[in-house]
């Protein structure tokens, strides 16, 4: 299989990227609002433990994938073949997240 390299891809318009933005926010305050609520309604040990969790588990999991989106360049199951044969590693690996990942495929 060969190395799979995508180009660089750009927003379409000054118009999509606006409205992208805008439901990243909406997300974003959704997130935000919940730990809030539940903090103002005594629920503060809970927030504390939901921000830590946040931290330790959700800070590794997004650098990681990041940084294998970037050594890949391409969607995540041809960038785990890919990152596999530049290594020299298994082709397991591309199984191993298509069963995992993808189990309908």
């Amino acid at each position: 299989m060969s190395l799979l390299k995508l180009s660089k891809q750009s927003w379409s318009s000054q118009t999509a990227f606006i409205l992208a933005a805008v439901g990243s926010a909406v997300g974003l305050g959704n997130i935000w609002k919940f730990p809030y609520i539940v903090g103002e309604n005594g629920g503060g040990a809970f927030v504390l433990v939901y921000l830590a969790c946040i931290l330790v588990i959700g800070l590794p999991i997004l650098l990681s994938e990041l940084a294998l989106g970037r050594a890949g360049q391409a969607n995540p199951v041809q960038a785990m073949a890919n990152l596999a044969q530049e290594s020299k590693a298994s082709r397991l690996w591309t199984v191993w997240v298509l069963t995992v990942f993808y189990p309908g495929c």
